[in-house]
């Protein structure tokens, strides 16, 4: 059976709209980022840090350069005169060593983004992303799976965790992934060289994931309910069980051999639901007695995902929209079922079991997708179908970042290097994500979308209250006189370009670049004095401040002089 039009439920306007805002617009908009960069200043506790933690973040934004290596950005925001070797040392110094706390920018981050894009149901997801390599002495380089080119390679793997909601997307956290074999004590060198910190353990990506998803939780700074990942996540029972101890709702892509126990035939028709034993002592009573359960033996034998979905009746598919793609609007049809999931081959948790089944064009088979959640048993299916439609923020993140942001573009061996490039990143990602949400504001955007159907039981009823308006920056620079951030608006972008209009970037030729500094795009505004006790916004609501400044540097064996001169100084 086909469903017609009218059976077909449209998710599409509770999607996140595309990141339309690229560095292509940010010519003029010099007051957005010199607030937007205020507001972590005070997490860097020397002026140079600050002074410097602009000047990247402003090329990683707008320097015009074919690759975005902290040598261009240096020599193409700064000029290429007498002082530019020292330039450089001092901007590579910063982001490959520098003693600088991540951890109090990205908790000051997520506090940010939850003001930008949060909302109670929103959804983390976890997922990877590889860059390529060249050469094996930066942290982390292994012939390993690599999603950029699909197939085994030499690369560095990372864990990210993104944010959805439907107000947009960003980045929150990562973490550099070691493989097994840079723990031999044939990597030895290679961990000194690379400055990786001693107490460092070997993790599994999954393992990492968790441990960004368990820290970004217990900072209280994000509101969340639900996390979704890919069947590379998903996949891994103890990862999923990690997360419902957290008290988020997971909606994991399995792989279809996954084995489960259904509650109810295909038809809808209940089943016997397994039991587990411990089996009794035997006659002779010889031997230790039996503890460990096992599973009885008139138990239904557990069935694979793909085998219970092949039986689905025509009628128990429910079509809905999910997402606006590229080629039109994605159709898919969904069924759900309740189911035991195993654990050790025992009965585990009672879980959703959801099946997605494309539409394919004449002639071409559908491609089928599974999910395990842990959400309640009361909960609607388009509510699982919602959830599944928001995975592709982070695929957008890592796609923004690489195209326009330099993720990608690092050229740096040590592990403190990775994590430093990567939060400025983060940090150059949501800058965008918060001008397009106030350029959105300025020409009459219209607001996210409510679900639609009746409001249900567990907060489901948000999905009919408006969401908040995007509030100013807490801490930010002073601005001038005039109207208030919420009232006035974005100023006016470089030559009157519309938001929705994207002009393709133009970058400088990559065998020469002018010896004069970029005139174009964000000056670099003076730096204000900030007391050396003054706490960063994450620090005053953790209650600690930055201390990481005086760790020392392994490679040189002294305390790391993290203060070089400030851009432009003698």
């Amino acid at each position: 059976m086909v469903p017609t039009a009218e059976a077909v439920v449209d998710l599409v306007p509770s999607q996140p709209a595309v990141l339309t805002v690229t560095p292509a617009h940010l010519d003029g908009i010099v007051e957005e980022l010199a607030a937007y960069h205020a507001y972590f200043a005070p997490c860097f506790h020397y002026q140079a840090q600050r002074q410097w933690s602009e000047v990247y973040l402003r090329g990683l934004l707008v320097a015009e350069v074919p690759r975005k290596t902290i040598e261009a950005v240096a020599l193409r925001l700064l000029g290429a005169g007498e002082a530019a070797d020292r330039q450089v040392r001092a901007l590579q110094h910063f982001v490959s060593e520098g003693a600088w706390d991540d951890a109090a920018v990205l908790q000051a981050h997520w506090r940010l983004t939850d003001q930008t894009l949060g909302e109670d149901d929103g959804v983390l997801t976890v997922d990877g992303s590889d860059v390529p390599k060249q050469g094996t002495h930066s942290a982390g380089v292994a012939r390993q799976w690599c999603g950029a080119s699909g197939k085994k390679a030499n690369c560095q793997a990372g864990v990210f965790v993104g944010y959805a909601s439907r107000r947009g997307y960003t980045l929150l956290d990562r973490r550099l992934y070691l493989p097994e074999l840079w723990f031999s004590p044939a990597y030895q060198e290679r961990w000194r060289a690379c400055a990786i910190p001693p107490e460092t353990r070997f993790a599994t990506k999954p393992t990492l994931a968790a441990d960004l998803v368990a820290g970004i939780l217990a900072s209280g700074a994000v509101r969340a309910r639900w996390l979704t990942c890919d069947e590379g996540f998903g996949n891994d029972p103890a990862f999923l069980d990690r997360i419902d101890a957290t008290g988020l709702w997971y909606l994991a892509e399995v792989a279809r051999s996954t084995h489960v126990w259904p509650l109810r035939a295909a038809d809808g028709q209940p089943t016997a639901a397994p039991r587990v034993l411990v089996p009794p002592q035997t006659v002779s009573r010889k031997g230790p007695a039996p503890t460990r359960e096992r599973l009885a033996p008139e138990s239904p034998a557990p069935q694979s995902v793909e085998a219970w979905a092949a039986q689905v009746p025509a009628a128990a598919w429910q079509r809905y929209r999910i997402l606006e793609g590229s080629k039109g609007p994605l159709l898919a049809d969904f069924a759900a079922v309740r189911a035991m999931a195993v654990r050790d081959r025992l009965p585990g948790p009672t879980v959703w079991l959801v099946i997605r089944r494309s539409v394919p064009a004449p002639g071409e088979a559908p491609v089928y997708k599974y999910y395990l959640s842990n959400a309640p048993a009361d909960l609607p299916l388009i509510a699982l179908v919602w959830v599944s439609g928001m995975r592709w923020p982070i695929e957008r993140c890592f796609t923004e970042g690489k195209d326009e942001l330099g993720l990608d573009q690092y050229e740096c061996r040590f592990w403190r290097g990775w994590h430093h490039h990567m939060t400025l990143v983060i940090l150059a990602h949501h800058f965008l994500v918060r001008l397009q949400a106030r350029l959105n504001q300025r020409e009459g955007g219209p607001a996210a979308t409510p679900f639609p159907g009746p409001a249900v039981r567990h907060g489901w009823a948000g999905h009919d209250a408006p969401s908040p308006e995007p509030a100013g920056l807490p801490g930010a620079a002073p601005r001038p006189a005039g109207p208030r951030e919420s009232d006035a608006g974005t100023p006016a972008l470089a030559g009157g370009a519309p938001a929705a209009g994207l002009r393709p970037r133009r970058r400088a030729r990559a065998d020469r670049l002018s010896a004069a500094a970029q005139t174009g795009g964000l000056p670099l505004p003076p730096a204000s004095p900030l007391a050396p006790d003054t706490p960063c916004p994450a620090a005053r609501h953790a209650g600690h401040h930055s201390a990481d400044y005086a760790r020392p540097t392994p490679r040189h064996g002294h305390v790391a002089l993290d203060h070089p001169r400030a851009p432009g100084g003698r």
